[in-house]
């Protein structure tokens, strides 16, 4: 069976879950607070900056060509498309340096990215494209699914069209088939371990939805001073 099939098995009610989730379904209706959207720009543009440089990463150390393609087209399309995009939003929203240095990266999108580094430090360039996929996969179909009808809001309306064109979900198909080659040439050790960086990027995708909707913060921990000595 592909890992393509596998992979979406087992992640059903995150990837799913998805679609119905209120950061979502508030972005198309217009209903969504413009300071979550605010907040996850500003965490998704540190998720994005490391995205594209493990990318890059990838690229230095696969071994099969297609794979050491792929990931350096990805790093410069990156750098080229979504991450513009992004820096269009912030001029647009007037997001500036100095509010984006004094907001902190939040516990979920900290963990995401830490997540994705230790796919490729402990494991393999295998097991770490298998741990990039979710991102552009589901983003890619939850474009094609918002679109179905246009939020009445300019810049939500803008990040869905930045998801929903063909180009991209060509884009995604050949990234899922290479996937599915590096897996059938994979041991079965790294098939498991591809499997796992999977799962749990889908998990952290949908925790990344709650935690914009939710403006995660960091725990402060406790401030009683007068707490027993160990």
């Amino acid at each position: 069976m592909k890992f393509s099939k596998i992979a979406r098995q087992q992640v059903v009610p995150y990837w799913e879950g998805s679609f119905s989730h209120p950061f979502l379904t508030e972005l198309q209706a217009g209903t969504l607070d413009p300071a979550i959207f605010r907040y996850y720009l500003i965490q998704d543009a540190y998720y994005l900056k490391h995205f594209s440089r493990l990318y890059a990463l990838i690229a230095q150390q696969a071994q099969e060509s297609d794979l050491k393609a792929y990931a350096a087209q990805s790093a410069a399309g990156l750098a080229e498309g979504e991450l513009a995009v992004r820096r269009d939003f912030f001029d647009t929203l007037m997001i500036t340096d100095v509010e984006v240095a004094a907001t902190a990266i939040a516990p979920t999108a900290y963990h995401y990215v830490s997540h994705m580094y230790r796919q490729l430090v402990a494991g393999t360039p295998h097991v770490a494209i298998a741990g990039m996929l979710p991102c552009p996969w589901l983003y890619q179909e939850v474009g094609q699914y918002l679109a179905q009808r246009q939020s009445p809001v300019p810049i939500y309306q803008r990040w869905i069209e930045t998801y929903s064109g063909a180009a991209n979900a060509d884009d995604q198909q050949a990234a899922v088939a290479l996937v599915d080659r590096l897996y059938d040439h994979s041991t079965s050790a790294e098939q498991q371990q591809m499997l796992a960086a999977f799962r749990i990027s889908t998990q952290m995708e949908y925790s990344f939805w709650e935690m914009a909707y939710h403006l995660e913060k960091w725990p402060e921990g406790s401030r009683n001073n007068d707490a027993k000595s160990r």
